[in-house]
């Protein structure tokens, strides 16, 4: 595989992704480029439902999503709690927070560059 359709794989991913957590209502959802700083994954997208339950539903509907039309078999972590869940899609890696949660790790600060700006999607 090229390098050119690799990237807009992943680009094409991570919009449906996107796409879903909008129509799901995700809150604050940040995407980060990965591209460059890590090997593990192109993009990284981290997002806040408002409860657990709203947490593991975004969760589960996504990976149906990516199951049913992109054939994706993602991992995932922590959906039986719902407090944090991480979704390894491949070339996105997603985390679903609850907002407490998410505020007390700041995942996404720590893969932003100092002084960098959000990429609010």
């Amino acid at each position: 595989m090229t390098r050119l359709s690799k990237t807009s794989s992943s680009d094409a991913l991570l919009e449906l992704i996107l796409a879903t957590l909008d129509d799901d209502k995700a809150e604050d959802v940040i995407s980060i480029d990965l591209r460059g700083k890590t090997e593990i994954a192109d993009f990284m997208v981290v997002c806040s439902g408002r409860s657990t339950r709203q947490v593991s539903s975004m969760s589960e509907k996504l990976t149906d999503r990516l199951k049913n039309e992109l054939g994706i078999i993602s991992k995932v972590e922590g959906k039986d709690q719902g407090d944090w869940v991480l979704i390894d899609a491949g070339d996105v890696i997603v985390h679903v927070f609850r907002p407490e949660v998410r505020e007390f790790y700041q995942l996404e600060k720590m893969w932003m560059a100092p002084g960098q700006a959000s990429e609010e999607a």
